[in-house]
């Protein structure tokens, strides 16, 4: 079980002193909290892409690789790839040069995104969306596995003998997770491909995100990569935390009652009670994210949200040292403790590089 934390890189105004951090400042903050993941323990640090206000995060491969300089172990991961508005061709140069200068500590998941006007900044219709997004990983794809690639498509220009360079490293490409909050035809792509199903099981109650990892396992084990319990589950959450409840919740009221994403409408009591967001004590935040196999069955990777409307960065530091020191070690042990031996463990570079030279040996035995 990989634990991690994803950002969004949103520049908010701190309602506790009407303070608003420069983009510099919010840059430099992404930065220090995926190096503070590290000094913590936890496995993962993943990064949105946007490329509008009030987001920062437009070029997650310059992010990631200034990163991989930095950490030794880290995985480095995006929480947002948008496969609609990239070109696919971009993107398997990009991530596969990420991936050789992380020597493989590097993932991705793909998303539409869910800002409309993003589209024509990049010459795309919205209405296109799940169209695009098939057609640009089915390039991707095909672009990470075959030296040479002929390609003939809908959004762009046809490719002749075209070779993406450099090549994934090992002959491995990244592992791909396909994100979605609501729309099912992401999680059959991504049970058709084999690849992961990121539910981002933030705004939605814990039925939606049932029913969409339950489609996902069920097309899964439909096109042979295994059984539905071996399919590969990751999961949103977002969590703040103090040692007593009551402070945690008093504390995270206003950033929670002013955020961009969520302020404004239901309070804070009724969308922890509707959603999985929990607010309060590191045991609190244990036991709800222990329930979160109740509905989704074993799963492969867990990502918190902890540094977003407009919290400050000594605050979320604080964050991640109780979900390093208090809570991950304890989710840890017990989702081991719970797992089939035959439900994977969460991918990485060497457990994939591993399944394909035994993929190779045993093609070359039966010949």
């Amino acid at each position: 079980m990989q634990f991690g934390v994803f950002t969004v890189g949103d520049v908010t105004v701190d309602p506790t002193n009407g303070r608003l951090p420069s983009e510099h400042e919010r840059i430099k903050a992404m930065v220090a909290i995926a190096l503070k993941a590290e000094e913590v323990g936890l496995d993962v640090f993943a990064t949105g892409e946007h490329h509008n206000p009030p987001f920062v995060p437009s070029s997650p491969t310059t992010m990631l690789g200034w990163i991989a300089a930095r950490t030794e172990r880290l995985l480095l991961s995006t929480s947002t790839t948008l496969i609609t508005t990239n070109d696919p061709v971009k993107i398997a140069e990009d991530y596969a040069m990420l991936q050789h200068l992380a020597d493989g500590r590097v993932d991705l998941m793909l998303g539409r995104g869910n800002t409309g006007p993003v589209y024509p900044w990049f010459g795309q219709d919205i209405r296109n969306g799940i169209p695009l997004a098939i057609e640009n990983y089915d390039l991707l794809h095909r672009l990470w596995r075959e030296d040479v690639v002929d390609w003939k498509g809908r959004f762009r220009t046809p490719l002749q003998a075209f070779t993406s360079t450099p090549r994934p490293l090992d002959g491995v490409p990244p592992f791909v997770w396909h994100g979605s909050i609501r729309s099912p035809e992401i999680a059959e792509q991504a049970a058709y491909y084999g690849d992961g199903f990121f539910a981002n099981h933030i705004f939605w109650p814990k039925e939606h995100t049932q029913r969409m990892v339950g489609l996902y396992r069920q097309r899964f084990e439909h096109y042979g990569h295994g059984s539905a319990d071996q399919a590969i589950v990751g999961l949103g959450g977002q969590v703040f935390m103090r040692k007593n409840s009551q402070d945690a919740v008093r504390e995270f009221r206003p950033y929670f009652d002013n955020a961009p994403v969520y302020g404004h409408g239901p309070s804070l009591e009724e969308f922890s009670r509707e959603t999985p967001l929990t607010v309060g004590s590191p045991q609190q935040v244990i036991d709800r994210t222990l329930g979160f196999r109740e509905y989704v069955g074993d799963y492969q990777r867990q990502l918190f949200l902890m540094d977003h409307a407009g919290l400050p960065l000594k605050t979320v530091l604080e964050q991640l040292d109780l979900l390093g020191e208090e809570v991950v070690p304890v989710l840890r042990k017990e989702f081991d403790s719970l797992r089939p031996a035959h439900v994977p463990a969460a991918p990485t570079h060497a457990a994939l590089l591993a399944a394909h030279e035994a993929s190779l040996a045993g093609a070359e035995e039966g010949r």
